[in-house]
């Protein structure tokens, strides 16, 4: 491929040589027709003045003409021929022969009527067949330069025809040709000197209009176009915060503007597709997060159920017999019978203990009973407050109850909604201590059509390492060994149960919030009673 082939020429570029090639077209035509008139003008202008003179000549020698003064008449000749510009004159008789001129040598001479200054009047060299009417001019070479000669016709007057000096007959129109030779050397080198002044000032214009237009394309369409080509590679490139100036108000601003709105919707889009990208991610990662969850609450719920099962019955006839054991040995009287029956209630306050296990079991495999009913989810609050007030007030708590009067009734049982928010409720209390603000409220969502309880403490806060983990079964940061770590576990593996989630914030230092939302099921009846039962702590 040859290097004009692989030279690429941009709009701007065009567009300026396309200019540049007219304005040069232009200046070079207009100057070329005003060169043309420039010389006709002059032309005109230089035979207008030999035509003068001719007439001025004519006039100056007709009293000297018609008294045949031949020596007055060749110094009024000589005097006029000797002005600048002026070549010769001559004067002709009819017959073509010169009778007087400003050149002695040529007197008597007969000129040839084929001659190149005589041809318009004799054509091919026949005599004079008409009279000259007013001036001839003619231009020809003489020795070589540019002449301009001017004939002024003698005609027969009849002061000439009667004058008793020289009698011409009255027939005779014609008597002579006064003939002027003008020089046009001045007229040429004058016009020439015009030439070279128009010529430099067409090379200037053409420079000056090229250069102009060229600044112009650059200014209004280059710069213009090549920001839009810029602003189209950045946002191709992935830059969609890029924006064109808008300098003018034509159909360049209107691009510009066009673009810049365009560019600002295409991030919209881009901005709401990646929203919607992040959402999904997260709903994904979510749901992902829930399978494994999921899955491991099953196989441990599996185990759990299998044990809790397995271990029950026995559990339930270890603590029958410590009982009936321990009545018998408080009917008796013997040494050592108060260490018996301390052992005996050891075993049977273990064995309890042991089957309170069990129970927490069976609740977190789901194989408890639920009673799912439209329950008023503040009643079941109420009652969970109650179990652990009286633990408030011995630690000092602070507790805020705010909860919503137009709750919806919410679809669940409420013994376990209860047991829910007793868990929450104990583990705040036990994160604040020795004091702190415990926060209960209800709320509706509308939007997502749910019930909400949420329990806000003013504890330590989890740690952000720890916090994965917190639903995790048999899971506890708690140094008492009475601890089964279930506690969480089964509230949300109840919620769940329920199609509801549980949601927690915390910051260390500054405390936790914890947020249960269930499904909403029928709007709360005037004078609906609250939820049903009571449930143990």
């Amino acid at each position: 491929m040859s290097f004009l082939a692989k030279l690429r020429l941009g709009l701007a570029a065009k567009v300026a040589i396309s200019v540049i090639a007219g304005t040069a077209a232009f200046f070079a035509l207009f100057g070329y027709l005003n060169l043309r008139m420039e010389r006709a003008y002059s032309r005109d202008t230089v035979r207008q003045s030999a035509e003068r003179v001719s007439d001025l000549i004519l006039r100056s020698t007709r009293y000297q003409m018609l008294h045949n003064d031949r020596d007055a008449l060749l110094n009024i000749i000589q005097d006029l021929g000797s002005q600048q510009g002026i070549e010769r004159i001559d004067l002709f008789n009819k017959d073509g022969r010169i009778t007087i001129s400003t050149q002695p040598a040529l007197e008597g001479q007969v000129v040839n009527k084929s001659a190149e200054g005589c041809a318009q009047c004799h054509p091919g060299g026949a005599a004079l067949e008409r009279p000259v009417s007013g001036g001839r001019a003619r231009e020809f070479l003489e020795n070589g330069q540019p002449t301009l000669g001017v004939m002024r016709a003698v005609y027969n007057e009849p002061e000439c025809s009667n004058a008793s000096c020289h009698v011409h007959r009255a027939g005779e129109r014609v008597l002579g040709v006064i003939d002027a030779h003008l020089s046009l050397a001045p007229a040429e080198m004058e016009l020439q000197r015009h030439q070279r002044t128009l010529t430099w000032f067409l090379i200037a214009a053409i420079f000056f209009g090229c250069f102009s237009a060229v600044l112009f394309m650059w200014v209004v369409v280059y710069r213009p176009v090549r920001e839009l080509m810029n602003g189209t590679h950045r946002v191709a490139g992935g830059d969609l915060e890029y924006r064109l100036p808008v300098r003018t108000d034509d159909e360049l601003g209107d691009l510009a503007a066009s673009f810049n709105k365009m560019t600002a919707e295409v991030a919209g889009v881009q901005a709401h597709i990646e929203e919607q990208v992040r959402r999904k991610t997260a709903e994904l990662e979510s749901a992902h997060k829930f399978l494994l969850r999921s899955e491991k609450m099953a196989s441990i719920g599996k185990l759990a159920a299998t044990v809790a099962h397995e271990i029950n019955n026995p559990l339930f006839g270890i603590l029958t017999y410590a009982r009936l054991v321990g009545r018998g040995l408080k009917k008796q009287e013997f040494q050592g019978r108060e260490e018996l029956v301390e052992q005996v209630e050891t075993i049977e306050r273990e064995s309890k203990r042991c089957g309170d296990l069990v129970k927490s079991l069976l609740t977190f495999s789901r194989q408890a009973p639920s009673n799912r009913e439209p329950n008023d989810l503040n009643g079941c609050v109420r009652r969970a407050v109650l179990l652990v007030k009286h633990k408030l007030d011995l630690q000092g708590i602070e507790l805020q109850e705010r909860l919503a009067a137009d709750l919806p009734q919410t679809l669940c049982d409420a013994n376990q909604i209860q047991q829910v928010v007793l868990v929450l409720l104990v583990n705040a209390a036990e994160a604040m201590g020795g004091g702190g603000r415990l926060e209960v409220s209800t709320e509706f969502d509308g939007a997502s059509d749910q019930c909400a309880v949420r329990v806000k403490d003013t504890g330590g806060g989890i740690p952000d390492d720890v916090l994965p983990r917190i639903f995790d079964p048999f899971f506890t940061t708690k140094e008492d060994q009475n601890r089964t770590g279930l506690g969480l576990a089964v509230a949300h593996s109840i919620v769940e149960q329920h199609g509801g989630e549980i949601r927690v914030n915390s910051t260390p230092g500054q405390g936790t919030e914890f947020v249960v939302a269930l499904p909403a099921s029928l709007p709360v009846a005037a004078g609906a009673p609250g939820g049903a039962g009571n449930s143990k702590g």
